[in-house]
């Protein structure tokens, strides 16, 4: 049987349509919509956040680096096993023309709670600690606010 029609050769161009003839997937949501947000995305704003907030209180806080890890690094070969819990934000201090860090680990953060809000406010509290380590104040120092249940 010939067909009048000849089959159209897979040629190097984009393809148009997927083979149910529905258009190609697009993204879920806009990028503009909280939905596109990666997790990782969403907890580094909970962090940002409460950077600004202290901020306007400690305005030398704009000279210390704020970071957001996944998880802490493991012991090196050499140091001895850690039996104590899984650290929740760290520092590192100033020297030689590098300015000092504070960092916050997202995975042992988001393990430990259960909703946005709750996370939010232990990311704070993480944040106000590492803060007040860096500065050599107490925590409730720095935030006057630390360790009341909202």
């Amino acid at each position: 049987m010939d067909s009048p029609v000849p089959p159209r050769a897979a040629g190097p161009g984009p393809r148009r349509r997927d083979r149910h003839g529905r258009g190609m997937r697009g993204p879920i949501a806009p990028p503009q919509v909280p939905l596109a947000a990666s997790r990782a995305d969403a907890f580094a704003d909970l962090v940002q956040d409460s950077v600004e907030r202290l901020e306007r209180r400690w305005p030398q806080l704009a000279e210390i680096d704020f970071m957001v890890l996944e998880v802490p690094r493991p012991a090196a070969a050499g140091e001895p096993w850690n039996d104590e819990a899984v650290p929740l934000g760290g520092t590192v201090p100033a020297r030689e023309g590098r300015r000092a860090r504070v960092v916050v680990y997202r995975r042992p953060i988001e393990i430990r709670t259960k909703g946005r809000d709750e996370r939010a406010a232990l990311v704070h509290e993480v944040v106000v600690e590492q803060v007040a380590e860096v500065l050599g104040l107490t925590p409730e120092t720095v935030d006057p606010r630390y360790g009341d249940e909202d």
